[in-house]
């Protein structure tokens, strides 16, 4: 027996992968941005709190840190988006 997917899955998978590839062009595009702004900052205090050799660790980690709080903000307001505005037009024309 063939499982056939429903439009309402079919619609969902396909906002949930424009929101995951948007995602990750947004992240690309800001998290050097947001590093770079905020890593001075980052830095210092990791060197004042846990002395000279975290700020290397604190750097490496934050830059981690920065790509996926971008990456999941992003992806998850994307979705919610997509799925609001997507809604509103079914509603609209249905």
């Amino acid at each position: 027996m063939q499982d056939k997917k429903s439009p309402r899955s079919l619609f969902e998978s396909s906002i949930y992968g424009l929101a995951n590839v948007s995602a990750v062009a947004v992240t690309f595009l800001s998290v050097p941005l947001v590093y770079d702004y905020t890593i001075n900052w980052i830095s210092s205090f990791a060197a004042t709190h846990y002395g000279d050799t975290a700020a290397g660790f604190a750097s490496f980690g934050w830059f981690i840190t920065c790509a996926l709080f971008i990456f999941f903000l992003t992806r998850a307001s994307l979705s919610t988006g997509l799925m609001i505005g997507g809604l509103a037009l079914a509603t609209r024309f249905l």
